[in-house]
């Protein structure tokens, strides 16, 4: 996934979350081609509400308030789109932003801000339905900070050639572009040391299920089934 899509967090701040929350907030990460959104799946399957940061960074970006304002410090990265505002060219956008910094923060500066808005009401959607846990699914979470707004955190981690093979896989991307990727996050064993479950993916999907289940009674969360 590009660095548009991961809207990484790069040198701009990022808004709190609501404070205090109104409901026991579970973080998600892990690096890259780890399955992190398999273990979202898998979460979602087992009854809880993932909210996806990633998500809605998609949907931000195509506000066409957002569209003008990339349009305006990226020329070009916005094709026409009449009265929709035009569509994001995400792949040219990231190769601005991938290696300069100051594009970075000022790609977050527009989009984060409007991320957390989202999901903090999505947040609050779900403590009205009654719900008391959210699972917050952040590629960056540790580096935008946001662990510290979470009350626990769970790692998926994977070895770094399975996880450099499997993006390889399904992206196309080259080896020494994966780990170009890699680089520019938080290396595996800082996040696994600031986790408070760990999911090891390495194995089959019934080894993984069985990890999601250990994992979410170490929580204290109700496996269904």
């Amino acid at each position: 996934m590009s660095p548009a899509d991961r809207h990484p967090a790069g040198n701009a701040p990022t808004p709190p979350l609501t404070t205090p929350s109104p409901v026991r907030r579970i973080g998600l990460t892990g690096s890259i081609g780890a399955g992190k959104s398999t273990v979202a799946a898998l979460l979602r399957a087992r009854g809880l509400t993932v909210l996806d940061a990633d998500e809605q960074a998609r949907l931000v970006t195509q506000d066409p308030e957002v569209l003008a304002l990339l349009e305006a410090r990226f020329p070009g990265v916005v094709s026409p789109g009449g009265t929709s505002g035009g569509q994001l060219n995400r792949a040219e956008l990231a190769a601005r932003v991938f290696s300069d910094p100051a594009a970075l923060a000022d790609l977050n500066a527009v989009t984060h801000p409007r991320v957390r808005a989202r999901m903090a009401a999505l947040e609050q959607q779900a403590a009205a339905r009654g719900e008391k846990t959210v699972v917050q699914d952040v590629p960056l979470l540790f580096e935008g900070s946001l662990h510290a707004q979470m009350d626990a955190v769970i790692v998926v981690d994977a070895p770094l050639p399975l996880r450099v093979r499997r993006v390889m896989d399904r992206s196309g991307l080259t080896e020494a572009e994966v780990l170009a990727r890699d680089a520019r996050q938080m290396p595996a064993d800082q996040k696994r040391s600031r986790a408070t479950v760990i999911i090891e993916n390495s194995g089959d999907l019934p080894h993984l299920e069985e990890q999601v289940d250990a994992a979410l009674r170490h929580l204290g969360l109700m496996v269904d089934g």
